[in-house]
């Protein structure tokens, strides 16, 4: 989690964000923790009816989808990364906002955990925090000063129960 976002954004490829939409927009996935007594909630899949479209437009609708806790409203916001340009950009993925990665900086993809769940994130995740934000992205704890929500969680536990953001 980036300490000045307090949304959580992830890609997908325009192919998973049309089956996304052609299969399961507006369905609901209710969730059971194991935590005991377990945590019941519900999440709804809404994907916008402009993420067909994989250039920007009038910049409208740069957001292709989100994952939405119907609690609380929260939303981890899903964008589409397509290879927009084939002929003369080969190998090149983007998505609505600008953002540009080759297929290396993104596969193969590493392994990491993110809050105790395994995750995947692109290869050169670093490389891309970096061109993206500087490299205080990678190393800053505060923001403003304040300690986003994750650290202050992370700071309560024990050190060997927390699993940083480390990909392998």
């Amino acid at each position: 989690m980036l300490p000045w976002d307090w949304d959580i954004d992830t890609q997908v490829s325009g192919s998973t964000l049309a089956y996304l939409g052609e299969h399961w927009n507006f369905t609901h996935y209710e969730y059971v923790s194991p935590d005991n007594p377990p945590v019941r909630r519900t999440y709804l899949l809404d994907i916008n009816p402009a993420s067909i479209e994989r250039e920007r437009g009038n910049g409208l609708n740069i957001i292709d989808a989100r994952w939405i806790d119907i609690e609380n409203g929260l939303y981890i916001d899903i964008t589409g990364l397509s290879e927009t340009h084939p002929d003369d950009q080969p190998g090149v993925w983007a998505c609505k906002n600008y953002h540009r990665y080759h297929t290396t900086d993104l596969y193969p993809m590493r392994e990491t955990l993110y809050e105790g769940v395994p995750a995947k994130v692109p290869y050169a995740y670093d490389r891309i925090l970096t061109q993206e934000y500087n490299e205080k992205a990678l190393v800053l704890t505060e923001y403003e000063g304040s300690v986003p929500t994750a650290l202050r969680i992370c700071a309560t536990r024990s050190a060997t129960s927390v699993s940083s953001f480390t990909p392998s």
